[in-house]
């Protein structure tokens, strides 16, 4: 055998290739069959996320409360680089703010030193956008978001899927979607910003330390039904 496939190893690539170019011409169920082998397989690329033990204790030390003292309701929620904060739910479409109403919510001065953590109900709104930014704009029917130093959590809808993002830079996050509460920590000497699931007590992202030039603004947006 091994004399054989010594030998074998020196033909020609053609030739070496015959009997199966005459399988696949002679047999059409031998061809729907190694198609269906190659065909890739869906796969899911959640990833688990583990409950961290403690957390919770730990960051209620920082706890603060009330951190969004202004409201609005407007139209558009854009970044400043002309991106939405939201996704169409047509993929065809360009991709323009999106109409429809937006509760937005956030700090009238932000935070300039310290360890702070707050946490945000997202259970009523299948998309939003949360996190701390630098500055924030707004007008009668939109808000504009500063895309210098703004750290966000994303929830956006794509057709019927629901996809979990960060900004700064643009990740997407393979882990479930949170459904209840999400607890934001701002470490501002450090230059970091976490996100956990409160109900399952689990990180969800944490950014690369940064120095923070400027206050920052807590802010949440919650994209109507």
């Amino acid at each position: 055998m091994y004399k054989e496939l010594t030998e074998m190893c020196h033909k020609p690539d053609m030739e070496l290739l015959q009997p199966l170019v005459l399988t696949w011409n002679r047999c059409p169920l031998y061809r729907t069959h190694l198609a269906q082998i190659q065909k890739p397989q869906p796969v899911n690329p959640e990833l688990p996320s583990w409950p961290v033990s403690g957390f919770l204790h730990m960051l209620n030390n920082f706890r603060v409360d009330n951190v969004l003292s202004l409201t609005t309701i407007v139209h558009h929620a854009i970044l400043n680089d002309a991106s939405a904060l939201f996704e169409d739910d047509h993929p065809d479409v360009s991709r323009q703010p999106q109409s429809g109403s937006c509760v937005v919510s956030w700090e009238a001065w932000g935070f300039t030193s310290g360890r702070h953590y707050w946490e945000l109900d997202v259970a009523q709104s299948s998309s939003w956008v949360l996190g701390v930014c630098k500055s924030i704009f707004t007008s009668d029917t939109s808000i504009s978001i500063g895309a210098e130093e703004a750290f966000f959590l994303c929830s956006t809808k794509v057709n019927s899927q629901y996809i979990l993002s960060t900004t700064s830079p643009p990740l997407v996050q393979f882990v479930k979607r949170p459904l209840g509460k999400i607890g934001v920590f701002l470490d501002y000497d450090n230059g970091t910003v976490s996100f956990y699931d409160v109900c399952r007590s689990s990180l969800i992202y944490s950014f690369l330390p940064s120095a923070f030039s400027s206050p920052m603004i807590p802010f949440l947006c919650l994209k109507s039904p």
